[in-house]
């Protein structure tokens, strides 16, 4: 067996510093998203819209503008933790949505409506994420087990399964971004056009929904960065072997 030194020798080193070197802009940048996330949330939790519109009513228009009216829509317990769900077509908005006439919840309602309109319209990316969802879930629970195993054996082939199974989750994670956007811009539009928001609660909704996606886009950056160590680790010892042999 080959050796690789400490950690599989420079290439793993390298892979290790550039990694460490890139990550503190992610990790700032994912701080920053939920800050955002957090400060805007809570500013616009304390305003309500003039046309006194609840959380679950603003899902219930965007949907009927759409011509979507098959949709549950129902309260659920937490903070933040609104989705909407394909499987039983279902939109569940936490306590401080559901019932609240906050520009907040009008927002975040109104873009969990617009991932149920993306399902009733079979939109291109969603259905694209739903069908990889089953080898996401495989690639997320074996990936580290393979790349643990592969590293400390220094067995490469292990390595690379364990590669291209996390590759999945960072693929996964890239589809999401349109998903999500492509929601908040359903969203907003559909608060426009039906006048449901007058312009300066408009503006109070898109500040939320934007800092929501910049969580996704932080989340896809740090996954990709993981995945770039990965492929060094793994390069750095091919080369390193080739030289020993």
């Amino acid at each position: 067996m080959p050796y690789y030194g400490y950690y599989g020798g420079y290439g793993d080193f390298l892979a290790n510093n550039i990694y460490c070197i890139l990550l503190i802009p992610v990790l700032l940048l994912s701080l920053w998203a939920q800050a955002q996330v957090s400060g805007n949330f809570k500013r616009y939790s304390g305003v309500a819209n003039r046309r006194r519109l609840t959380g679950a009513q603003a899902a219930e228009a965007v949907l009927r503008a759409h011509g979507v009216y098959n949709v549950a829509i129902r309260p659920c317990s937490g903070n933040l933790t609104d989705h909407y769900d394909p499987r039983d077509n279902s939109i569940s908005l936490s306590e401080n949505v559901y019932n609240s006439t906050s520009i907040a919840a009008v927002g975040v309602a109104a873009h969990e409506a617009g991932h149920a309109v993306q399902y009733a319209e079979n939109y291109g990316p969603v259905r694209l994420r739903t069908a990889i969802i089953p080898a996401t879930q495989i690639g997320s629970k074996f990936s580290f087990i393979l790349l643990l195993v592969g590293m400390v054996l220094y067995s490469q082939s292990l390595f690379f399964v364990g590669i291209l199974l996390f590759s999945l989750t960072t693929l996964f994670q890239l589809i999401t971004l349109p998903v999500e956007f492509n929601a908040s811009h359903r969203a907003l539009q559909t608060l426009e056009n039906e006048q449901l928001l007058y312009d300066d609660e408009l503006s109070g909704a898109k500040k939320v929904l934007k800092a929501a996606a910049l969580t996704y886009v932080a989340a896809l950056l740090m996954s990709a960065l993981q995945l770039l160590r990965y492929v060094l680790i793994f390069v750095g010892r091919n080369n390193r072997g080739r030289r020993d042999n």
